[in-house]
């Protein structure tokens, strides 16, 4: 993270040098192309099959944990939940061990009735798994120990960290993923053997305190893993051969050099099909357009199927295009086109460079890859004000009949995870003082959320309010969009 105070003129040369780059279509090195395909004597030279594992791992996990509440709340097959333990087993494979834990697996369900991926199981990808890219655990390129006290952002102990129901404050971002599998496996464990009361159709994944534990799973590893990786790992430039410092050379009888493979798979975890500049923001965000782009996918190549690999809208270039519909007409963001933009520019600049026997204008590939992990952590940000105004409402509607319980908690975890993520970026608009106040003020659970007596904390809407404003002071938004988002 960036020292207090410096964040302005890193918002504002990132995002001036994005709009630079809209207006041409090259650069230095060679042309930019309008999607992000790149070939060598006719041959594709992108590669980040891993990235892509790691993105199906995340949502099959979110999807597992839903599958297993919803059985226990069924009374189906509870014989396999008696114990926290069995419960957490179900889990820790497809965490620690990826498809290899059974390459025989469906793939989770990605795509609209009717249409049909081009991968199937696990096996169509390779061995990829989370635990080994976990922020802490992949430890040769982290900016901060994460694994001997760098890392902020929980401070209660409202997680349950082992099979005795001990609780503690997580330490560590394994920690914090491990808590969040041991306090879902208790609940589900004593829902199926009759010792954890269940209200009325609440799922076994959200605590009595507001945690949504899917929500939190899933927005925490998109920053530990994939925003982790992508801005410490394959597009830092503090370590000799790794990151922007790889050797533009072949990577052994692979077509690309390594150079380019590290840019390529930072872009898988982005998320974006090769065609992304193709899609408007509403057909990334699967909220309307063209027929056969509509759903978030396209099959550019008229093969029947979706490759996964390349034809499909993921995560952080989905929330992206959210972001950037939600916010307000007289102050359009476009995340989604500097970012593509960056990521198609970058890696021209490097092929272009290999081609021509030259070395890569690095300070030209540090200015593309500023602008696109601004734009990514941007995005995040925005979506973490959109989950503050969420609660907001959750909060006005407190004593009505439309408050949710299973919304508020939907919504405050959808921020927290979001925004546990910022740390992870060594050049993040937020500086560390800023990050911890942030987390002081949303807490480790939302205040006031419950199931049988909400309450509209005064209090704690004015912390939302103040960290609201926090967030938008430090990634230079518009006012207009930090109360519409």
């Amino acid at each position: 993270m960036t020292p207090s105070g410096q964040w302005k003129v890193l918002v504002f040369l990132a995002v001036s040098a994005a709009f630079a780059g809209c207006g041409g279509g090259g650069n230095d090195g060679g042309e930019t192309p309008t999607t992000y395909r790149f070939e060598r004597s006719e041959e594709s030279t992108v590669a980040y099959l891993g990235q892509s594992t790691r993105q199906l791992l995340i949502k099959d996990l979110v999807g597992l944990m839903k599958e297993i509440s919803a059985e226990v709340l069924g009374g189906q097959n509870l014989e396999h939940y008696d114990t926290p333990e069995e419960v957490v087993a179900f889990l820790t494979p497809l965490y620690e061990l990826g498809g290899l834990a059974d390459p025989s697996r469906a793939i989770p369900d990605l795509v609209a009735e009717g249409d049909t991926t081009l991968q199937s199981t696990y096996a169509d990808f390779n061995d990829a798994n989370l635990r080994e890219k976990l922020a802490g655990n992949d430890a040769v390129t982290d900016h901060a120990d994460w694994n001997g006290g760098d890392f902020v952002g929980w401070k209660t102990a409202n997680l349950v960290i082992d099979a005795q129901g001990n609780r503690a404050a997580p330490q560590t971002p394994e920690s914090l993923l491990l808590g969040l599998f041991w306090t879902f496996a208790t609940q589900a464990s004593g829902a199926a053997t009759g010792s954890f009361p269940i209200a009325a159709a609440t799922p076994l994944y959200l605590t009595p305190d507001g945690l949504d534990l899917t929500q939190l799973l899933e927005k925490f590893l998109l920053g530990a893993v994939n925003f982790s990786q992508g801005t410490d790992d394959y597009l830092d430039d503090d370590i000799d051969g790794k990151g922007l410092l790889s050797a533009n050379e072949l990577d052994g009888d692979n077509p690309y050099t390594t150079l380019e493979h590290q840019w390529d798979e930072a872009y898988g975890y982005w998320g974006a099909a090769r065609d992304y500049s193709a899609y408007t923001d509403e057909e990334i965000a699967a909220a309307g357009g063209r027929a056969d782009y509509q759903n978030g996918y396209h099959d550019t190549n008229e093969d029947g199927f979706i490759d996964l690999l390349s034809e499909l809208n993921f995560s952080a270039s989905v929330n992206a295009a959210s972001r950037d519909l939600g916010s307000a007409p007289k102050a359009r963001t476009d995340f989604t086109g500097q970012a593509d933009l960056a990521f198609r520019a970058g890696r021209a600049l490097i092929s272009a460079a290999y081609e021509a026997g030259t070395e890569v204008d690095l300070a030209a590939l540090q200015a593309e890859r500023d602008t696109a992990v601004l734009a990514w952590e941007r995005a995040y940000a925005a979506t973490a004000i959109h989950y503050i105004n969420e609660i907001l409402g959750d909060m006005d509607a407190i004593g009505g009949e439309d408050y949710s319980f299973a919304d508020h908690a939907k919504h405050w975890s959808e921020l927290k995870g979001f925004a546990l993520g910022f740390q992870f970026n060594p050049r993040s608009p937020m500086s560390d003082e800023d990050f911890a106040a942030l987390h002081a003020a949303v807490g480790d659970s939302p205040v006031g959320a419950s199931a049988s007596g909400p309450v509209d904390n005064e209090a704690y809407r004015a912390q939302l309010l103040d960290a609201r404003n926090g967030i938008g002071d430090a990634y230079g938004f518009d006012e207009a969009n930090v109360t519409s988002w």
